[in-house]
């Protein structure tokens, strides 16, 4: 079996029956298919290339629609922007209505450690859903105005503020602004995905190791460029060390994890973990 546990329709101009389709090539039973609920003006304009610039974002409906198609192939995700007032009732309403599983893709402009998002946390505690956050941080190439500095959900140090605060929820790490913490040199390396080599002392596997409820998704280049980062093993290392908390996902179209992870000779174990027990664990599927 092999569990996506990160993607996304009408994305890259691939439609639902296009994502089945190349679920279907790379041999993938179920995808989580996450939303962005993201506000008009939080998002950067390069965006434009990758959605309908008739809207914003990935909105429920196409979450909605693609599972009623697709019920045995897609898990549905939903995060309602927290700093909505009716946020908590809309999520309920969506878990109740339409089987929702999973809260995310979590990527706005707001603080980790904000009230209300908080509050949202600790409902998706209750809930049972797993919380799929990306983070993406301010870098030292700041943009000159009137250009806008994009970053979502800053940052590491927040997110270990949550940990404490909501033990009851699982949160799942993912983008550059937490793969880059694979390393000791997460906070002052070069560029959104360094590729330099991993040194001790990063915050990600210190977090692995300290908070439960922590996981992480290996989707996008983020992932993947954080286990392929020199010396040669400590992928293979940290996929061994932390195999009861990452997750298979691509966040796009292509094979590379999983080419990637082929060539680590990982123990059966580790492998059948990584691409689809840790995702059932989080989500149950019947019959399955």
């Amino acid at each position: 079996m092999l569990i996506d546990a990160h993607q996304h329709t009408n994305w890259h101009g691939t439609n639902t029956d296009n994502v089945v389709k190349n679920m279907d090539a790379a041999g993938i039973d179920v995808s989580w298919l996450l939303t962005w609920e993201v506000p008009d003006g939080e998002w950067d304009n390069s965006y434009y290339g990758a959605f309908d610039p008739r809207r914003v974002g990935m909105p429920f409906e196409d979450i909605m629609e693609a599972c009623r198609r697709y019920p045995k192939r897609f898990v549905a995700g939903y995060a309602p922007d927290p700093r909505r007032p009716d946020a908590l009732e809309r999520l309920e309403a969506a878990v109740r209505m339409y089987n929702v599983r999973v809260y995310g893709e979590l990527k706005l402009r707001i603080l980790f450690d904000d009230p209300d998002v908080v509050l949202m946390f600790r409902k998706c505690g209750e809930l049972k859903l797993p919380v799929v956050f990306h983070i993406d941080i301010p870098l030292k190439e700041r943009p000159k105005p009137p250009q806008r500095d994009y970053w979502y959900c800053v940052d590491i140090d927040r997110l270990e503020t949550v940990l404490k605060l909501c033990p009851e929820t699982t949160f799942i790490g993912h983008a550059p602004g937490f793969w880059r913490h694979i390393s000791g040199d997460g906070y002052t390396a070069e560029g959104a995905y360094p590729k330099g080599s991993v040194t001790p002392g990063g915050r990600v596997p210190d977090l692995l190791r300290k908070y439960k409820n922590l996981y992480a998704d290996l989707s996008a280049g983020s992932g993947l460029t954080a286990i392929s980062r020199p010396p040669e093993g400590q992928g293979r290392n940290f996929l061994i060390e932390f195999q009861d908390r990452l997750l298979y996902g691509r966040d796009c179209f292509d094979n590379r994890l999983m080419d990637f992870l082929k060539t680590q000779d990982l123990p059966k174990d580790a492998w059948e973990k990584i691409t689809f027990r840790n995702a059932l664990k989080l989500v149950p599927l019947e019959g399955r």
